[in-house]
């Protein structure tokens, strides 16, 4: 991986890119307002469950197969990944991401790069400039929980250094994650983190939150 190469997708997945990904708890901020996730376990129980079962693992594989993928299927790719989204906020959060994500890019970089859903996106993006795939995906993934760590922070009794702990022992399911999505196909998506999946779908009505899923 060049050093210029490097340095792009760090700030492509930097907190200070503005995608908007500090707004969005994937659900749990409902799971830990019902007492669902309460300490530093349950949050990394939920988190891999997340990474491995649900969203994570779905996106990895997108992200792989829209790098490959030429205009007439990244965007079958993208459709695909729309209709797969289980809730209203959760289609918010992978599209409004996506497109800020390719509003910011486009901006930046002169290539054309269209709005999808956040993955699918970055996966085209990665391709456009000649960024390695392993990475994207790997730090991809990272980004995904390291966001959802900064979420709990801010909302459930969690210091800096305890959710650090809790990121730290998330790299080793990311890592087997990224490998698998790199030789997965798109008949290789599904998920069971319903849980999850309840959560954000139950956030929709939450009276309190501060949150947009």
């Amino acid at each position: 991986m060049t050093p210029a190469a490097l340095h792009k997708l760090t700030q492509w997945l930097s907190p200070a890119y503005p995608v908007g990904a500090f707004s969005y708890s994937h659900g749990l901020e409902w799971a830990i307002s019902e007492g669902e996730v309460g300490d530093a376990e349950a949050l990394t129980a939920w988190l891999r469950d997340v990474l491995q079962h649900g969203a994570g693992r779905n996106d990895a594989i997108f992200l792989a197969q829209a790098y490959g993928a030429k205009s007439r299927a990244l965007a079958e790719i993208a459709e695909l990944a729309t209709a797969l989204c289980p809730s209203a906020e959760r289609l918010l959060e992978t599209t409004a991401q996506g497109a800020a994500f390719a509003k910011t890019t486009r901006a930046v970089w002169p290539l054309p790069l269209d709005d999808m859903p956040y993955p699918v996106a970055l996966g085209a993006a990665a391709r456009l400039h000649d960024v390695p795939l392993p990475e994207t995906v790997s730090l991809y993934l990272h980004a995904f929980m390291a966001n959802l760590v900064s979420a709990a922070i801010r909302f459930m009794p969690l210091g800096q250094t305890e959710g650090q702990a809790v990121l730290a022992a998330l790299i080793e399911p990311i890592e087997a994650v990224a490998a698998e999505a790199l030789t997965a196909s798109l008949d290789d998506l599904g998920g069971c983190a319903f849980r999850a999946d309840m959560a954000s779908m139950h956030h929709e009505t939450q009276p309190t939150r501060i949150f947009r899923s």
